[in-house]
């Protein structure tokens, strides 16, 4: 990448985005296991449903930004044009959201105070990590984990000091603050490679911006999951949401693996070859990440109460009945993470209909789950809705083989056509707060954008 000079290459680069990625799904699990442990189950259940908020605004704004930004090419300077371009429109939409959000909050009673607070510390937190999307663009992981890890450890710190009992708006707010030491350490880290480049933010509400096509894709895929959860909780159960995100939050390691998958896997997979060989890697690794899952819940479920209290507090009877369907639901879904990896390497455009249809298909299972058994129902809903997307994508890699076996192909020619724009095969959990494309692993193959 012709970015600017001090720029990592090749393993070592390549480590510095792992540790990247693992330091800021870290940050998220931490989040979500330390406002359990310091809230009442009715006040984490509030605290989950603002911070559900979060991770579809994050997602959306990462997807439309973030995505599009790291396809850009060209020397240094048009690579740092576009990252001023990125950093001054979230800035805008963040604070006009930000104030939608604060303006909402104070209007609704008392429980809104936590979506204002949320409101308020919108533009630090996406701030933080669109600067993440142009240390990627500019070859500079090592940055991103200086300002990740910092925030790690301001987040930790500053949520570990909270009193037991806190209200979701003071804990939404230390959350918030606890990322302006890492998004300072960012924006000085930036200063250097950003000097004298001019940023075109109106580029972002053209027509024909190629962030458009990844917000929608995130919106079929993990943002319905998203928002099916938080529409549980507003018009059901809010307790609901609780129980459930505290026990994403258990299986959130899992999830850095499912996003290494995704964003490692295919450049590895290439390499291979040929069809056969490709399938035959991602059912190995696919049986890997089913037994990873299946090995993580046992843990849990086995995990005496005491120490389940220890870790999520008041939350952790509700999170304990969950246990079974969660484990269920991750075993499934490493399965589908590497059929829909399959796909993304041997056909991309096979992903698409696979995601729409088996998306809407979880959210359907989800609501017919709480209906019929409460939070409960719901957790195996979701699991349902893995096992059928993960049925659904090997059925159709074996479509593919089966075509590709009956037609010869070409010598150096990929068996069922080129790479191009990916879709986000992000878990079908409520948990993606860095999942579309994040710059420590999730690269997407797409299109160039025309400069």
């Amino acid at each position: 990448m012709s970015a600017a000079g001090g720029a990592l290459r090749g393993r070592t680069a390549a480590l510095a985005s792992v540790l990247d990625q693992g330091a800021a799904g870290l940050t998220n699990i931490l989040v979500l296991v330390l406002a359990a442990r310091l809230s009442t189950a009715s006040g984490f259940a509030e605290f989950s449903m603002v911070y559900l908020v979060f991770t579809v605004a994050l997602g959306l704004f990462m997807a439309y930004v973030g995505q599009e930004l790291v396809l850009v090419r060209g020397g240094a300077g048009a690579v740092a044009a576009a990252c001023r371009s990125a950093l001054g429109f979230t800035a805008a939409a963040a604070f006009a959201t930000g104030a939608v959000l604060a303006a909402t909050g104070a209007a609704l009673p008392p429980g809104g105070r936590a979506l204002a607070a949320l409101g308020a510390v919108l533009p630090v937190v996406l701030l933080q990590d669109a600067a993440r999307y142009c240390f990627s663009l500019l070859g500079r992981p090592h940055h991103a984990l200086a300002a990740d890890a910092l925030r790690l450890a301001s987040t930790v710190t500053v949520l570990a000091l909270q009193p037991a009992g806190a209200s979701a708006s003071r804990l939404v707010l230390a959350w918030g603050l606890a990322a302006l030491p890492g998004l300072v350490v960012a924006a000085l880290l930036l200063r250097r490679p950003l000097a004298g480049a001019r940023g075109e933010w109106r580029r972002y509400v053209r027509r024909g911006h190629l962030g458009r096509r990844f917000a929608v894709e995130f919106a079929v895929g993990n943002g319905s999951s998203q928002l099916a959860v938080l529409c549980l909780g507003l018009l059901g159960n809010p307790l609901a949401v609780g129980a459930l995100r505290g026990a994403s939050a258990l299986f959130g390691p899992l999830n850095v693996f499912f996003g290494a998958a995704n964003g490692f896997g295919p450049p590895l997979l290439n390499r291979l070859g040929g069809g056969r060989a490709v399938v035959r890697a991602t059912l190995l690794l696919g049986g890997a990440l089913a037994a990873t899952g299946a090995a993580w819940g046992g843990v849990w479920w086995l995990l005496p109460d005491g120490a389940g209290r220890a870790v999520l507090g008041d939350t952790w009877p509700a999170v304990a009945a969950l246990l079974p369907a969660s484990a269920a639901q991750y075993t499934l879904m490493g399965l589908g993470v590497s059929a829909l990896l399959t796909l993304r390497v041997l056909s991309p455009r096979d992903t698409l209909p696979v995601q729409v249809v088996f998306s809407l298909l979880s959210v359907a299972l989800l609501y017919a789950g709480f209906v019929l058994g409460g939070a409960v129902g719901a957790a195996w809903g979701l699991a349902g809705g893995s096992a059928a997307k993960a049925l659904a994508a090997w059925v159709r890699v074996a479509l593919l083989r089966r075509r590709a076996g009956a037609a010869p192909e070409a010598p150096g020619v990929p068996e069922a056509g080129v790479p191009e724009a990916g879709v986000p095969e992000g878990p079908d959990v409520p948990e993606a707060p860095d999942a579309p494309g994040a710059p420590g692993g999730q690269s997407r193959r797409a299109p160039r954008s025309r400069r």
